[in-house]
């Protein structure tokens, strides 16, 4: 059996070890146009299309790095009974439906875990289910293929997702079950819904948080993690010895593109960032706050921008513009399908979609190489041979769904970055 692998997340853009992945299942198609809005959706998606594209999406990393899948993981944590009974037991008071519980738990791991994730459909056993114009009882996880908002690598640790919805809630409850249980992962899990002083106001996110340094993280406030879940991580971070910085860009609540910081700034390399500049250099109402712990104690104070604090802290970084530097209606077009959403396999080698093609000859301007997912994935380029790329993925109906590669993608463990 292979050894267990242990989250350990220094940065955004070390050398990855290990990632966990969820392909999009019958969930995604398990909405309609009158529940979308519901499901956090402004539209359903085609499954044909969004399976040949994270197909490509996948098979890239499987040749980079060690990829865990969702479900894999899960049912092994599942094959406990008493692992089962805790979920299972956790999950159906959580939603109220308590009369489902004895069902799940005849089922076996695997059906239990597809059921968990696609969805229970009601049975119409009563007047009130006739009535419902709901036909799940147990709601499928539409979201759950963008792995990163319920569970984020945190340094030596793992903070568990406190949802800003109820319906992405059991996302939460399954990464926890699986970093807890799993043979196959394993990280020290810390939650803020255990927390007894948490209320409902409580909301953090992973696409909202950046592990910068060792020291330094980002964190982005706004419609999707709340300030109340930035001071439970700075109540977290007064038990350290070591000095902690956490800077807070807030970010609108509308539209629906900047739910996350990670939709407008993400790490490419030790020395350059991606950025919306409209909302991350002009003039805006959205501050950015400079939080010090050190020794239990707290300083707070406004800073210029998200680049002109990192530059305090030692981290000078180059901004390239998501959609290019010169047509604001093209970087907001770009920010809306995840144009400023990369993910780093290591420091100057990312992902990111094809259809941004501003941002991808920029990219290309300051030195990536552009590498197409489909030639690394039939063997006719080699992404060991260059030292900068950018792997384009074709992306049509997967950004619709509302992330880009950074939202797919879990990382469980980087190398440590010689800064």
């Amino acid at each position: 059996m292979a050894s267990k692998i242990k989250s350990s997340v220094y940065s955004e853009i070390g050398d990855l070890s290990g990632v966990i992945l969820h392909t999009p299942g019958k969930e995604i198609e398990n909405m309609t146009p009158g529940n979308a809005e519901k499901a956090l959706y402004s539209d359903i998606l085609n499954k044909n299309i969004v399976d040949k594209e994270y197909s490509q999406f996948k098979q890239v990393l499987e040749q980079l790095t060690p990829t865990y899948e969702i479900k894999d993981l899960l049912e092994d944590a599942l094959s406990n009974e008493k692992v089962k009974y805790d979920l299972v037991s956790k999950i159906t008071n959580n939603e109220n439906v308590q009369y489902l519980h004895d069902y799940l738990m005849s089922l076996e791991p695997r059906q239990l875990v597809t059921e968990l994730i696609e969805g229970v459909v009601m049975e119409k056993d009563n007047l009130t289910k006739f009535l419902s114009k709901q036909r799940y009882a147990l709601m499928p996880l539409h979201n759950f293929f963008f792995t990163r908002d319920s569970a984020v690598s945190l340094y030596d640790k793992v903070l568990i997702g406190r949802m800003a919805s109820m319906v992405r809630d059991r996302e939460s409850i399954i990464m926890e079950t699986i970093f807890d249980f799993s043979s196959q992962v394993g990280g020290t899990t810390f939650n803020p819904v255990d927390n007894r002083c948490a209320k409902k106001e409580l909301m953090i996110e992973g696409g909202d948080v950046l592990v910068a340094r060792d020291d330094i993280l980002l964190v982005g406030q706004g419609s999707r993690t709340s300030t109340q879940g930035v001071d439970y991580l700075i109540e977290r971070f007064k038990r350290k010895k070591k000095k902690q910085h956490i800077l807070v860009q807030e970010m609108p609540y509308n539209p629906e593109s900047f739910i996350h910081l990670d939709m407008v700034f993400s790490f490419l390399d030790k020395d350059q960032v991606m950025t919306f500049d409209p909302l991350i250099f002009r003039y805006t109402k959205y501050i950015t706050i400079h939080i010090t712990i050190d020794n239990g104690k707290v300083d707070i104070r406004e800073e210029e921008n998200l680049l002109q604090a990192l530059k305090k802290l030692g981290m000078d970084l180059e901004p390239i513009p998501c959609g290019g530097p010169h047509d604001i209606f093209t970087q907001e077009r770009e920010q809306w399908h995840s144009g400023a959403n990369f993910f780093a396999i290591g420091p100057g080698k990312i992902m990111g979609y094809e259809r941004n093609v501003h941002t991808i000859e920029t990219l290309n301007n300051r030195g990536y190489e552009v590498l197409k997912a489909k030639d690394i994935i039939r063997n006719k380029v080699n992404p060991a041979d260059y030292q900068k790329y950018v792997i384009t993925i074709e992306g049509s109906e997967l950004p619709r769904g509302g992330g880009g590669c950074r939202c797919m993608t879990m990382p469980l463990k980087r190398e440590s970055v010689q800064w």
